[in-house]
């Protein structure tokens, strides 16, 4: 299905462990981005994947057979009533910020939610990151407020701005969610996937262009 396709969005699989763990190694050694003190190991990372892609969409973008980025969704609290409400996260690669790739990804992650039946996305960002607050917001997040010297790192205390985007309505009752198993058997599923390839390439044709 993907063979032809030079940039494309997917599924995470085991295989992208070792790729995606690199990509997130230096938001935790070199910047505050990440509250974690130390990357993970290969088999945490593992852990970490399955045990919130069992519930949640957790997808990756690969160019030219290299994965440049992931984004997932997580638990928000853990209290029944918040069932229908995540966090959300995309790491791109350092060598590629700025291509939009990042919107793509993270719209395509948004449409499977959507899909799932979730209603609420929820997004803390360490203040200050512009790049990082310019992008949701133009993803239709708005501040919904800031935890101040929350995190300690790197010898100093560090804000973190609270950002909310309403997936579905929430006037009506929720329905269940869908898990991302369910989803691989559903066309909608597959049209998201598609729609966000086709545009990813487009982009791809118009660098080459330039």
């Amino acid at each position: 299905m993907y063979d032809k396709i030079k940039i494309l969005i997917r599924p995470i699989q085991k295989g992208d462990i070792v790729e995606t763990l690199a990509i997130y190694r230096p938001y935790v050694e070199q910047s505050v981005t990440s509250f974690e003190y130390v990357d993970p190991s290969e088999s945490e990372w593992l852990e970490r994947i399955e045990k919130t892609g069992a519930e949640y969409p957790w997808l990756v973008i690969e160019f030219e057979n290299k994965v440049i980025g992931y984004a997932y969704a997580s638990k928000h609290r853990h209290r029944t009533a918040y069932n229908w409400s995540v966090e959300s996260a995309v790491y791109i690669d350092q060598n590629f910020h700025g291509f939009g790739i990042g919107k793509v990804l993270y719209s395509t992650l948004f449409d499977i939610l959507r899909l799932q039946g979730y209603r609420n996305v929820y997004a803390g960002i360490t203040l200050p990151n512009a790049k990082s607050v310019s992008l949701h917001k133009s993803m239709g997040f708005y501040e919904v407020g800031i935890f101040k010297k929350i995190g300690y790192k790197f010898g100093a205390w560090h804000d973190t701005g609270w950002f909310q985007l309403h997936l579905n309505e929430t006037e009506e009752a929720p329905g269940l969610i869908k898990s991302p198993a369910e989803l691989r058997s559903d066309p909608l599923f597959t049209e998201i996937i598609n729609k966000a390839n086709q545009m990813l390439n487009l982009k791809y044709l118009e660098k080459l262009n330039k």
